[in-house]
């Protein structure tokens, strides 16, 4: 295995570990809603810490249901994950073709010095 693959599985390892510790060990349980957002704990703390607030502006638009509000949030996710790996393969695939491209230069002149018989070519020797 090499190194890369290692460190991959180590961080795939811990990834893995914070989604399931707080599930294992009952962190939340006191809570009414034990994995609520920080949207729903923030605005628990405000109107803990001062009831009258106002909030400044109003959503632009309010789905009808938590569902819809979770299917928009899963989709900015996908829709985000997706530019990423976009992003990131268009700059392995520049850098593997380069790289390709470096190899097909030196496989070229490496042929074409072989077989250099021109004036001044010395048999057994190639030109740089």
């Amino acid at each position: 295995m090499s190194r890369n693959a290692k460190i991959n599985t180590l961080l795939l390892v811990l990834v893995a570990a914070l989604a399931v510790i707080p599930l294992v060990f009952g962190l939340g349980d006191h809570k009414k809603e034990p994995f609520a957002g920080a949207d729903a704990e923030a605005e628990t703390a405000i109107t803990e810490i001062d009831p009258d607030y106002e909030p400044w502006f109003s959503p632009l638009y309010e789905p009808p249901s938590g569902e819809i509000e979770s299917a928009l949030f899963a989709l900015q996710a996908a829709i985000g994950a997706g530019v990423l790996a976009y992003y990131f393969g268009v700059r392995r695939g520049r850098r593997q073709g380069e790289a390709r491209a470096l190899e097909r230069l030196r496989a070229e002149a490496d042929a074409g010095a072989g077989t250099d018989t021109g004036a001044g070519a010395v048999p057994g020797r190639r030109r740089v």
